[in-house]
């Protein structure tokens, strides 16, 4: 099982037209591409429309890098990242390339300008992304709905310009909402060559005409061209172009489905040393859970050694427990990095529900810390700093690892850190994908969960950065922060009455910049914490100046009577001296 996809697919039916019109030249630009399998299912299927502005001299080739970049950058973007994420990206890249393009003219607006409009249809929801005055129509039950707005300003009642475009600034401004989709929905997207001629009544009558199932493709592609010939009638004198999808299945909400297509694969039997399955001979067993089983195992065929991980037989009936272990090996499989367990896939048949991973010789960061209660902290830095690494690997696919613990990282026999178990992972690009299993919530271990996890149930990037800072702080002194007794709050006044002792003070080889990085992360409030986990790594390595203090404050707030001690004998022995001088 090397992919995810557990829901049935989209089906559409569509249709799409292109015309010069009255001009010479065509500067608009369509595209809609419907994958298949898996794609389809992470990513969407994707409708794109562009008008380069016929006012700039390469409107044509900005209209048309503005669908082609878009469509291919889209896909390429990783599919797990949300649609939001995606989108966001290839449209800032692709709005900075046409604008850097266009500044070879002397004036901007002359260069590389075009509206975009596009819809991605993800599972049941409509992602709408809109700059410009394209626009995207959606008729329902007989009823047209404009769902996007013209960023032009009116000069006249005949006179107006493009307020935002692709292209037109370095800063890009684009709309964004999403709207749920049901089957028979039609979407139109059009250019402003149609919809400033052809008025929505008439529109809506011939969306109406092609919106039964029985309608064919070459009725819709017929819908567009007698949108375009109408517009044409009624003096347009830009160029036409329109779009027509129509919606005809969506992926099943039906939980017995959805479990049929789960339960493809059966659970493994429990398995001792000496057993052989799918050609891999058990070697040990690593790790037993009631949730899960590890083993090592070797590959008759290779001598190949990995670690198989099992599904407790005790969820066999549960679909929700069975689609988040498929997606553990989902996640695997698409982070390359030195510092995460690597998830293998090899070209054996599975008859039976698992997924291997490379075998890690070493300890877990838990038993590091018991061999190690006041390690010297360069040698916990270059730890934390893998461990950074491998995070921000997930965090950069839009993914939330939730269960950051010492008994997730191992210690490899060359000190390497590697950060391992994606079971409670959260993904972005997978939220987006409905489903009527009830989805377990963020899941963790409480004593290394941040406050909003525990209380709210949110989790953010900045719930993994403290959880890190807590693992940070054992190592460096052998001991949790807050005197251990973050597994016992479970309220905001809990939290609220814990002390936080520097790790400075449990260990006095502890840089103070060091704490006041790791005090930092450990805010209960996230926006109070780094932002990203690279700035953690930053001021972990970097000394702060803020986080520094005198000597003195650090020796009163630790041992005030010493200090005053202290304080007392260099006045006496100060007053002695001076005495003894005015005596001479």
């Amino acid at each position: 099982m090397s992919g995810w996809h557990l829901e049935g697919d989209m089906a559409f039916t569509v249709g799409q037209r292109s015309s010069a019109g009255q001009k010479e030249q065509n500067e608009d630009a369509i595209g809609i591409r419907i994958p298949k399998g898996e794609l389809l299912s992470s990513k969407g299927a994707v409708a794109v429309i562009a008008d380069g502005v016929s006012a700039a001299e390469a409107g044509k080739e900005a209209s048309e890098t503005c669908v082609h970049n878009f469509l291919s950058d889209y896909y390429s973007t990783p599919d797990t990242w949300s649609v939001g994420k995606s989108t966001t990206q290839v449209l800032t890249a692709l709005n900075r390339w046409l604008y850097s393009q266009g500044r070879r003219f002397t004036d901007a607006q002359k260069g590389y300008v075009s509206t975009l409009s596009s819809v991605i249809f993800k599972s049941h929801t409509a992602h709408i992304f809109h700059v410009g005055d394209t626009r995207i129509y959606r008729l329902r039950a007989g009823e047209l709905e404009q769902l996007t707005r013209d960023h032009s300003t009116y000069i006249n009642d005949t006179q107006s310009y493009l307020a935002r475009a692709m292209g037109l600034d370095v800063k890009l401004d684009v709309d964004y909402r999403s709207v749920d989709i049901d089957v028979g929905d039609i979407f139109f997207l059009s250019t402003d060559g149609i919809h400033d001629f052809v008025n929505d009544g008439d529109i809506r009558r011939a969306l109406v005409s092609v919106a039964g199932q029985s309608a064919k493709e070459e009725q819709l592609e017929l819908c567009c061209q007698t949108l375009i010939t109408q517009a044409l009638e009624n003096d347009s004198g830009d160029n036409l172009s329109c779009q027509v999808l129509r919606v005809d299945c969506l992926p099943s909400q039906n939980i017995d489905d959805v479990y049929q297509k789960l339960t493809t694969l059966p659970f493994p039997p429990n398995l001792e040393p000496g057993m052989t399955l799918d050609g891999y001979n058990v070697i040990k067993t690593l790790h037993e859970s009631s949730r899960s089983q590890v083993y090592l195992v070797q590959d008759i065929a290779t001598d190949k050694q990995y670690c198989m991980k099992t599904p407790s037989v005790n969820y066999e009936d549960e679909p929700a427990y069975i689609e988040r272990f498929i997606v553990e090996s989902w996640i695997g499989s698409r982070i390359n990095n030195p510092h995460v367990v690597k998830v293998v896939e090899t070209n054996k048949k599975k008859n039976f529900l698992y997924y291997l991973t490379e075998h890690i010789e070493g300890i877990t960061l838990a038993r590091w810390i018991k061999e190690n209660p006041k390690p010297p902290v360069q040698d916990v830095i270059y730890l934390v700093e893998q461990i950074i690494k491998g995070l921000r690997a997930l965090h950069r696919r839009e993914t939330l690892h939730q269960d950051i613990k010492p008994g997730n990282i191992m210690i490899d026999k060359h000190g390497e850190a590697k950060i391992i178990d994606f079971g409670s992972c959260y993904i972005s690009g997978i939220a987006e994908i409905s489903t009527p299993l009830e989805r377990d919530g963020v899941l963790g271990t409480a004593s290394y969960s941040a406050p909003e996890v525990v209380l709210r149930g949110v989790s953010t990037a900045q719930s993994d950065i403290f959880s890190l800072a807590v693992i940070v702080f054992e190592m460096l002194t052998g001991k949790k922060p807050f005197e251990g007794k973050l597994s016992e709050c479970k309220t905001t006044r809990a939290y609220l009455k814990t002390k936080y002792i520097p790790s400075d003070e449990l260990n006095p080889l502890v840089p103070i910049w060091v704490d006041g990085a790791v005090k930092k992360a450990l805010r209960f409030d996230p926006s109070r914490r780094y932002e990203d986990i690279s700035e953690f790594l930053h001021e972990l390595t970097h000394p702060n100046p803020k986080y520094r203090k005198s000597y003195s404050s650090t020796l009163m707030d630790k041992d005030p009577v010493f200090f005053w001690q202290v304080s007392s004998g260099v006045l006496l022995l100060a007053l002695l001296v001076s005495l003894y001088f005015n005596l001479m």
